[in-house]
């Protein structure tokens, strides 16, 4: 096989050429991974929201609890020293 001129233009723009073609495939490969990872993002967010929305709902309905458990304890309380005094 012969070895061609490096400075040959020919062999000069065929090598750019590959060279382009390399370049190519990889934005391409770099812009498939990135809409991958834009997507998987995308995905994290709605993920995000739905439990935050979840965790709000549960918060606003826990709420009650604490307020029945004082109410509870304080009429039980209050049964209790009506029942000493009226004895």
């Amino acid at each position: 096989m012969t070895e061609s001129d490096p400075n040959d233009p020919v062999a000069v723009a065929l090598e750019l050429e590959r060279l382009r073609g390399t370049l190519e495939a990889g934005f391409a490969r770099v812009d498939g991974s990135l809409a991958l990872l834009v997507q998987r993002s995308d995905q994290t967010d709605k993920q995000l929201a739905d439990h935050e929305a979840r965790l709000d709902a549960l918060e606003r309905g826990r709420w009650p609890l604490a307020s029945v458990a004082a109410l509870t304890g304080t009429a039980g309380v209050l049964v209790a020293v009506w029942q000493m005094t009226g004895r």
